[in-house]
């Protein structure tokens, strides 16, 4: 099982990974499968996501940059303050940073989403609108 660290979580991938001595013919076989079951899936995430959003531009890319800028922005701006007043935190305060944090995340989370479905080839890349 493989981990990869994001912002905030771990995505775990718990793809099978034999690690199996298998007789050459099996694992061929084996080998063909999982190829089908990929291109599968990615015909299915190509035909759903194509629908969904059709195409993005490099200005897709600098709204969502802007986006994720903005939102650290507004969350450090907002810790900063807090650590600059003397008074303990209100309950309040902490839900708001919390809610700040959360929405930064959430844009960067989907600014290297939709870069991983240029990647895969699942959502086309025009260099102009």
């Amino acid at each position: 099982m493989s981990k990869t660290l994001t912002s905030s979580y771990r995505r775990v991938s718990d793809r099978f990974e034999p690690d199996l001595v298998q007789d050459p013919a099996e694992a061929r076989k084996l080998r063909g499968h999982l190829e089908q079951i990929d291109y599968t899936v990615f015909a299915a995430n190509q035909a759903v996501i194509q629908k969904t959003i059709h195409h993005v531009t490099i200005e897709d890319f600098q709204n969502l940059a802007l986006s994720a800028s903005k939102a650290r922005s507004a969350w450090v701006d907002a810790a900063m303050a807090a650590a600059r007043d003397t008074s303990p935190m209100s309950k309040e305060d902490v839900e708001r940073l919390a809610l700040l944090r959360t929405a930064y995340e959430e844009i960067s989370e989907a600014y290297d989403a939709m870069r991983r479905m240029v990647e895969r080839g699942y959502l086309q890349f025009h260099k102009t609108v």
